[in-house]
């Protein structure tokens, strides 16, 4: 069948049994409390949103043949430099002030960004070892910023980011909902898509053919690091606090699974947002799902290797074609035997 052969179909459906689990094992699946939706649906969604932020940029880097391993770093240094400017203010509370600090904070994010682009892209580093630099340093960066301490902070405005709500849905999907469409339609509805899918296919021959492969490489690169400062911003709101420890820990490791999910080839030039959004789901669902069937902690980290190994396995033509034919070349083996 054509739908077998999709390859969101295995992750749409196995997104679907994560949910129907959680739907039977949880009291509070999907509730409305004080004009809000609450429960494990929207535990789901909303923390979601910081690794859909991410791996919505890690997209874009991979679509052109490269890879971001600072995004984590990234999120730290952000929420540091948030929390630290709003802790000294005289009253947390004022809106402008913390939408100035909140602009502060995602421009840092984009000169990082910057930084790796032009590593990549004009001094010709590895994306590997470029971003591997910051993913190193901008750990140090962001305890430097905290002074190795836990910044907390108690500003209304700026916690509506991580735990707010508008129309009954909370605030950080909304924002990471706000980035998918936005991203879809710069590279769907318009040539972005194409030149990035180009770049990622052949640098050599897209530059060859006029396009700006290092101007393209640079912005994907500085949006990638704005998508995960603001990521950065919506975690440190949720917890109030800047942690620069635990803040984007592994997180860049998710995106790219996520990536890898949605069907974006990691060698570049070709890329799914719609995957990658599913992937980002899918993940958070998997880790909601361990904690609620009550998968002891130590093994919660193998449980998910094996569901997404098996789920790659799944996506693999090459997998199921052997698998599947094998049974199916059964039958004919012995009618040629019996005959």
């Amino acid at each position: 069948m054509t739908i077998l052969k999709n390859r969101l179909f295995w992750p749409s459906l196995i997104l679907a049994i994560l949910l129907g689990i959680n739907m039977f094992t949880s009291q509070q699946f999907l509730m409305i409390q004080d004009g809000h939706l609450f429960g494990t649906l929207i535990d789901i969604l909303r923390g979601s949103a910081p690794l859909i932020l991410v791996a919505l940029g890690m997209t874009l880097v991979i679509a052109t043949g490269g890879i971001d391993l600072s995004v984590g770093s990234v999120m730290a240094i952000s929420g540091a430099v948030a929390c630290l400017l709003i802790s000294e203010l005289g009253d947390q509370n004022s809106v402008g002030s913390v939408l100035l600090i909140i602009g502060i904070a995602i421009g840092a994010s984009l000169l990082l960004g910057l930084w790796n682009g032009v590593l990549v892209a004009a001094v010709g580093i590895q994306p590997i070892i470029a971003t591997l630099i910051l993913m190193v340093a901008g750990r140090g960066v962001a305890q430097l910023i905290t002074e190795g301490q836990i910044i907390n902070v108690r500003s209304e405005p700026y916690a509506t980011l991580g735990s707010g709500f508008f129309l009954a849905v909370p605030v950080a999907f909304l924002i990471a909902a706000a980035a998918v469409v936005l991203t879809i339609l710069l590279t769907r509805r318009t040539a972005l898509g194409l030149l990035l899918e180009s770049v990622g296919g052949s640098p050599t021959a897209s530059r060859l053919a006029g396009i700006g492969a290092r101007r393209i490489t640079i912005m994907v690169y500085v949006v990638a690091g704005g998508l995960a400062g603001l990521a950065g911003l919506i975690y440190s709101a949720n917890i109030r606090s800047a942690d620069s420890i635990s803040a984007g820990s592994l997180i860049e490791l998710d995106a790219i699974l996520a990536v890898v999910i949605g069907g974006t080839a990691l060698i570049g030039g070709r890329f799914s947002v719609a995957g990658t959004v599913l992937g980002a789901i899918l993940i958070q669902t998997l880790t909601v799902t361990v904690v609620a069937i009550d998968i002891r902690p130590e093994a919660n980290l193998l449980f998910k290797a094996v569901v997404v190994v098996a789920l790659c396995l799944s996506q693999s033509p090459d997998f199921r074609a052997k698998v599947f034919g094998r049974f199916k070349s059964r039958p004919a083996a012995r009618e040629v035997a019996a005959a």
